[in-house]
């Protein structure tokens, strides 16, 4: 069975998935080392949204 061929994230490209690229899922080092600036400069965010039932945590301390 041949390798599995994805598309890099970064580009679209098309990239083999095997031991044989060390960049997998990207198709280039350049790729990958773009999406780990990203990263770095928190480029990606995981959205969070405060919740009402939850207490603030210096509420009810009794100070």
């Amino acid at each position: 069975m041949g390798a599995r061929i994805v598309n890099c994230p970064q580009c679209g490209k098309s990239a083999e998935w095997s031991s044989a690229n060390p960049y997998r899922p990207f198709c280039s080092e350049r790729c990958k080392m773009i999406d780990l600036g990203a990263w770095a400069n928190e480029d990606y965010r995981i959205p969070v949204t405060e919740s009402k039932d939850r207490p603030e945590a210096d509420e009810g301390s009794g100070s």
